[in-house]
């Protein structure tokens, strides 16, 4: 279980970096990009994917659980942190 906590503690962190790249690239923000959505989606899925193979290689395909343990302890509070702090940040 000590595993399934750290691969949450990764995905959560860089969730929300993701949210708030996401924030930035939907605003405008970064001047050059223009308020670009569909960007901000596509960098915060290669965040995700970032932080899936961080975690493979830190603990090991077994460790992880496969495609089943990514899912539960990585992917689904990635994308709810994620889309959290995107949203906060936007509304705010």
């Amino acid at each position: 279980m000590e595993t399934e906590v750290k691969l949450t503690s990764i995905h959560a962190v860089l969730a929300i970096i993701a949210g708030y790249l996401s924030f930035l690239l939907s605003t405008g923000a970064i001047s050059g990009l223009g308020k670009n959505e569909a960007l901000a989606v596509l960098a915060g899925l290669v965040i995700l994917y970032l932080a899936g193979q961080i975690s493979e290689r830190v603990f090991g395909k077994e460790e992880v659980g496969g495609i089943k343990g990514w899912f539960t302890s990585g992917i689904l509070p990635f994308f709810f942190i994620w889309i959290l702090v995107w949203v906060l940040l936007y509304n705010h």
